[in-house]
């Protein structure tokens, strides 16, 4: 009877023992399932935001920002105490003119480095930049192109060197000031980064279109709304332009035909739709005051040759017809010096 007893709690005791040893198991097990991980992970995280930083170093040095600020942003989800991917991110955020996003950037680098020259600096090249660029505007808007163009030159590509607003800026501005050859200079540097904006494409056509290359004109408006149809400028630069050429053949037709009546009308429409266009008015003006000298009408001849030797004072035809139309209003003085101006600077004229 004593033995039976001894042995069943003998079992009683073994079971108790695999008990605990089964849970002491289960313990260790659910620590290496479940906490190992988590520390791993945090390894992991902070090795990717390392190889992220350093392949965003790589894509800075090849200024390609897009996947550097990509690179970046997922380095600080990683690890939001690298202060590094901060002012890194901040700095291209400046040289992109996202400001308000890169004043973010600059402040919270701060917080975790306070009094961080380097930083404090930038953030106020920022500040100076965003004020430049705001005043450069402005005095767009209010005619003053020069010094637009300095504040522009001088302080925001200074501090924001790959800023596209800064840049198709500075390409109005110059356009303004009617310095053709560098609009088409500068838009060609931005269309070879991005060949299809659509604001380089039209200042580029416009800059051709002022030196009266109307068909190099056509080809930048037509690719333009061959990217987006709706694009309004686009739209009203293309069809002006064709309207210009179709109202200039139609004069020039009429006036070869005799119908001069007809033709000065036409003319006087060309005229109208640009006045800026000198580079093609001056051989409207001289076509309207051929027309004008051939029906006689002397006075209004004087006025159109004026108009065209304004714009080129050395386009002999235009001399040569004011020469006539003085004859027609009686000024013999007047006529012969004009034509014997035009004989000495090409002999071909008196003949």
């Amino acid at each position: 009877m004593n033995l039976v007893v001894m042995m069943s709690m003998d079992g009683v005791a073994w079971r108790g023992f695999g008990c605990t040893i089964f849970i002491l198991h289960f313990v260790f097990v659910c620590h290496f399932l479940l906490l190992q991980p988590l520390v791993s992970a945090s390894d992991t995280e902070a090795g990717n935001a390392a190889e992220l930083f350093e392949r965003a170093s790589q894509s800075i040095k090849l200024k390609r920002y897009s996947d550097a600020l990509d690179d970046l942003n997922a380095a600080i989800e990683a690890d939001p105490s690298l202060s590094e991917a901060y002012i890194r991110r901040a700095s291209i955020l400046r040289q992109l003119c996202r400001y308000d996003e890169s004043e973010k950037s600059y402040k919270k680098f701060l917080e975790l480095k306070p009094g961080h020259l380097t930083a404090e600096k930038e953030l106020s090249q920022l500040h100076q930049a965003q004020s430049a660029l705001d005043t450069a505007l402005t005095l767009l808007d209010s005619g003053d192109y020069a010094k637009s163009l300095e504040y522009v030159d001088k302080v925001v590509l200074v501090f924001s060197p790959s800023c596209s607003e800064a840049k198709l800026l500075r390409v109005k501005l110059l356009l303004a000031v009617k310095d053709y050859s560098a609009v088409i200079s500068e838009t060609g540097y931005i269309l070879k980064q991005d060949e299809n904006n659509l604001e380089a494409l039209l200042l580029r056509g416009r800059a051709y279109y002022y030196l009266a290359d109307h068909d190099v004109a056509t080809k930048h408006y037509q690719k333009g709304l061959r990217l987006d149809p709706e694009h309004s400028q686009l739209k009203k630069a293309y069809f002006g332009l064709k309207n210009l050429l179709k109202k200039t053949k139609n004069a020039e037709d009429n006036a070869s035909k005799s119908k001069l009546r007809v033709a000065v009308e036409d003319y006087r429409a060309a005229l109208a739709l640009d006045p800026h266009h000198l580079a093609h008015n001056v051989h409207l003006h001289l076509g309207l005051c051929k027309v004008l000298v051939k029906l006689g009408r002397g006075k209004d001849a004087l006025t159109s040759c004026n108009e065209a030797l304004n714009i080129d004072g050395e386009l002999l035809e235009a001399l040569v017809q004011r020469g006539e139309a003085k004859l027609i209003v009686e000024d013999w003085e007047g006529a012969v010096e004009d034509l014997k101006s035009a004989a000495e600077k090409s002999p071909q004229v008196s003949q």
